[in-house]
């Protein structure tokens, strides 16, 4: 069992390999999209803008592929918002696999949201069990994806209440830093590795 790690140069890479490592998991990070399909999960993360990383994934040929994924696939940070159909980051059009709109806060609002915060679980799923509600994750984020509510597996307050987990079919997608959220991030890890 091999999960691959996306590797486009928007992401820390190395971070979430560790995590799934020392999880007892087998991974590679690659941008190679035959390798991509072939493995067995899918880990998108994602850091900085939306323009500059679907700009990169199409250079590699990856945009192409990330819908044809049939395998439990997770979208970290940009990596859930690239999944929407639009980012008012850089005007994006983005992947267009959840659909939806990634949308910048309130400009009331601090931006970036750096650090812990809640997350409500709002429906049951594979990645959030024996997770409690209502535990705290790490956010690094001045964008959220805007999904269909049928989507949604869990919401958290930040002057408005987000979407910060989201799942369609193989695909969940979640807003915050797992590989910095302590035992919490790594059990939501852990619950998505054991999936592939």
């Amino acid at each position: 069992m091999k999960i691959a790690i996306i590797d486009y140069k928007a992401g820390n890479t190395a971070s979430i390999k560790n995590a799934v490592e020392n999880l007892g998991f087998s991974c590679i990070i690659t941008n190679n999209p035959e390798e991509i399909l072939k493995a067995d999960g899918v880990i998108f993360p994602g850091q900085g803008r939306a323009g500059q990383a679907m700009k990169n994934l199409k250079e590699m040929g990856i945009d192409k592929i990330l819908s044809r994924i049939t395998k439990p696939f997770l979208g970290i940070c940009l990596g859930m918002q690239l999944l929407a159909d639009s980012s008012e980051e850089d005007n994006t059009k983005c992947l267009s696999i959840v659909g939806g709109k990634c949308i910048k806060f309130p400009a009331e609002l601090k931006t970036p949201q750096i650090g812990w915060n809640k997350v409500n679980f709002i429906q049951p799923s594979p990645i959030t069990e024996e997770i409690k509600n209502g535990s705290y994750f790490y956010f690094a984020n001045s964008y959220y994806i805007e999904v269909e509510n049928k989507y949604i597996v869990g919401k958290t307050d930040y002057g408005i209440n987000f979407s910060s987990i989201i799942q369609k079919d193989n695909y969940f997608a979640i807003q915050f830093h797992p590989e910095k959220s302590g035992t919490v991030g790594s059990q939501l890890l852990n619950n998505f590795c054991k999936l592939c």
